[in-house]
């Protein structure tokens, strides 16, 4: 029999509940690392939102009524508040903000793959260093570390998917495990339960907490505690917090609060290997950063639509895009509402745009050569459209904005001095976060 710690819970089953509700790294290991490089001071965050798939810039941001049918597509433009911008019909709320975001309509660099990957490091997947590029959100748990000792840096909403890259939330790479996302819905359960331990349960766990605290005079009886690693500390001030499981735990905000940002389906959106479209994780992202995460990300729908037999772009879009159009809206509406759209930085794209011309299926293919992205909030010049693309919508025009332009403009809002900040490999070589010739966007900053 296994040696009891308290009353029915075993060590090995304590360990366990660590280890699920810190996204799968066991006690020691979590938090292990160099000393950090950046201040704390502050709380500025980051929510990324990744539209799975490829999003049809052409028929959201970037509609061209005057080309050819095959082009042009199904969707009618509507005017926004921000003069001279119209987007697709189906997006009435934030045409109604449009002046809150930057809308960036010549997004470049795209390496073509059917992955989070770029989205979620800015880099490429070839000619990785060892142990492979760590993500954006990884990055800022080094450089940063925690607001509070109680919640992670870094929160990873996004859902379990067949298609594994698109539901990756961003590794730590070559930084090690100890940077890696706290992932609470990794297991794609609808109600964002950590196994068998749903977040209602996991707040109200009042019988959990006296065996936690049981745990702790054992251990503090014994002097174990004393010699027990930081990490371990900190692992510890987590997993009793009531913090993390108040932020996931959604019965706490007003229903009506709930009903704006639209709550979703959580079932997968469409067909295959889809990710719901659960707009509860747009709520969960913004209490997320409200209770000290610095980055949260998430991945919403799949829009990946290549027509017949699963529905043409424009059935697909007509259900995606007004979901999109009412739980982003609700988000950005509520971090200006609470006084936080200085500090939270908001940023929603895909890993490629949509081919220019409609297929024989009536549906868009992949089109790397140029996407879309919308960024809101962290003190950035809102209200304005960044590039242009040609007149079937298959090219950047002028202005091309490469995701490592934004990914720069997305640390120098969370303070970090891209000139000096540098993480190191596996070998000790420091890399600096974005490559040399990148700056954040002149537009915004």
């Amino acid at each position: 029999m296994p040696a009891r710690q308290c009353p029915g819970v075993s060590r090995r089953s304590f360990l366990q509940v660590g280890s699920l509700a810190l996204g799968g790294l066991a006690l020691p290991q979590l938090l292990r690392a160099e000393e950090q490089s950046g201040t704390r001071t502050g709380h500025k965050s980051v929510i990324m939102v990744f539209l799975s798939g490829g999003p049809p810039h052409q028929d959201m941001v970037d509609l061209k009524t005057d080309a050819p049918d095959d082009i042009r597509g199904e969707f009618k433009p509507i005017r926004t508040n921000l003069p001279g911008l119209d987007v697709c019909e189906h997006m009435p709320r934030l045409a109604k903000m449009m002046d809150k975001f930057a809308v960036v309509r010549s997004l470049v660099g795209s390496e073509g793959h059917h992955s989070a990957f770029q989205c979620v490091t800015g880099r490429t997947q070839q000619n990785q260093p060892g142990g492979g590029w760590p993500s954006f959100g990884s990055c800022v748990a080094k450089l940063q570390g925690e607001v509070t000792e109680s919640v992670p840096p870094f929160v990873g909403l996004s859902p379990k998917m067949t298609t594994s890259t698109w539901a990756n939330p961003g590794q730590p790479g070559f930084l090690g495990r100890a940077f890696a996302p706290i992932t609470p819905n990794a297991d794609g359960m609808a109600n964002m339960a950590l196994r068998g331990l749903t977040v209602e349960q996991f707040a109200e766990r009042k019988e959990l907490m006296k065996r936690f605290d049981t745990v702790r005079k054992d251990l503090d009886a014994t002097g174990a505690m004393e010699g027990a690693e930081e990490s371990t500390r900190r692992a510890l001030n987590i997993l009793t917090s009531t913090k993390i499981a108040d932020a996931l735990d959604l019965s706490k905000e007003d229903p009506r609060l709930r009903d704006r940002y639209g709550r979703g389906d959580p079932k997968p959106a469409g067909y295959g290997d889809a990710g719901p479209l659960l707009n509860d994780y747009f709520l969960t992202a913004r209490r997320l950063v409200e209770a000290g995460a610095r980055v949260v990300t998430l991945a919403y729908g799949r829009w990946d639509w290549h027509g017949k037999p699963h529905g043409t772009t424009f059935e697909n879009a007509r259900h995606h895009i007004p979901a999109l159009d009412i739980g982003l809206s609700a988000l950005i509406e509520d971090l200006h509402d609470r006084g936080m759209s200085d500090d939270v930085s908001v940023v929603v794209w895909g890993e490629f745009g949509r081919t220019p011309k409609i297929n024989k299926d009536a549906g868009r293919d992949h089109w790397p050569a140029v996407g879309c992205a919308m960024l809101a909030g962290g003190g950035m010049k809102t209200g304005q459209v960044i590039g242009s693309t040609t007149r079937d919508a298959g090219a950047a025009k002028d202005r091309p904005v490469h995701f490592q332009e934004v990914f720069a403009t997305l640390y120098h809002n969370l303070g970090i001095d891209l000139a000096a900040a540098t993480v190191k490999d596996h070998g000790g070589r420091p890399h600096y976060l974005v490559d040399a010739e990148m700056k954040p966007m002149r537009e915004l900053v």
